[in-house]
């Protein structure tokens, strides 16, 4: 390594305050903070950092120059009796400045940013979980594994795949925020899937089993005879999973009529309305 006086511009001999006014200047120079900051630049930093620590008081420009005359008397001695051992050096400072120049390179060790990314997934693959493919920095593509029963707006952390560190520290992470895409048939509610289900006329009177849309597939249904348009019937266990089990599907049943002109629905109705006594508005204002 250099003599710090001439690493800082200065004599040998120079003062406190001429010291710590060169060190200023040449570190707002340098700074690896600055803008458009070069690998070279942050190593001269850490030159004038390492530098100005010997230099900086009475006490350290002590200590050094009692080592440095320590060096070169160790010097003298290695040429007077011809020793060859040892290797060749004839940087008498590097030795002194080795443990400066590597405490100045953790000073600058400094973990990577975070990076945020946004991934659209389906209704279904959120329910059940997936495996996306997403675009980092650079055009990187990194495997996703999206959790099941995820809601919209959650993050999945992707450890060590977002920004570089500094000085041997760990990468950043990235953290891609799932956004769930709504569903036509599906409404999410906490862990529970709500659907609507169409039934005819006969399936409402009679009873019926029919197929029912989960996230998980089709399944069986029981529809009980008599029931309703606003009928809510619960399958137990085929909502979402979350983290105290999955939760459950509720089926609430909506009677449609054909579009088609019916005769024999219509006799049927008007048999069936001649003497009927129930009355579907009871208790309602004015009845």
């Amino acid at each position: 390594m250099r003599d710090p006086y001439e690493i800082l511009g200065l004599h040998p001999g120079a003062g406190n305050a001429e010291v710590k006014a060169a060190y200023r200047k040449l570190a707002k120079q340098l700074h690896p903070d600055a803008q458009n900051s070069s690998a070279a630049q942050h190593a001269r930093f850490q030159e004038v950092t390492a530098a100005y620590n010997q230099l900086k008081d009475e006490a350290s420009r002590r200590r050094f120059e009692a080592e440095r005359r320590a060096a070169a008397a160790r010097k003298r001695e290695f040429h007077a009796a011809s020793e060859p051992a040892g290797p060749q050096n004839d940087d008498l400072f590097s030795e002194l400045f080795e443990g400066i120049r590597s405490a100045g390179k953790r000073v600058f060790r400094a973990r990577g940013d975070d990076r945020s990314y946004r991934l659209s997934v389906t209704f279904l693959d959120a329910a059940n979980g997936a495996t996306k493919r997403v675009r980092l920095d650079g055009g990187r593509m990194v495997d996703v594994a999206v959790p099941p029963g995820i809601e919209s707006g959650k993050q999945v952390r992707l450890k060590g795949q977002g920004g570089e560190g500094q000085g041997g520290a760990d990468a950043g992470d990235a953290l891609i925020t799932v956004e769930v895409e709504p569903h036509p048939l599906f409404e999410r509610r906490g862990d529970d899937i709500h659907l609507t289900l169409p039934v005819t006329l006969s399936e409402a009177v009679l009873g019926a089993k029919v197929d029912v849309p989960t996230v998980s597939g089709l399944v069986t249904l029981a529809v009980p005879a008599g029931s309703n348009t606003g009928t809510r019937l619960r399958l137990r266990g085929k909502g979402l999973k979350g983290p105290e089990g999955a939760g459950d599907q509720y089926v609430t049943l909506s009677l449609v009529l054909p579009e088609a002109a019916d005769a024999a629905l219509k006799d049927f109705a008007a048999s069936r309305a001649e003497g009927l006594k129930h009355n579907p508005r009871k208790g309602f204002s004015g009845f």
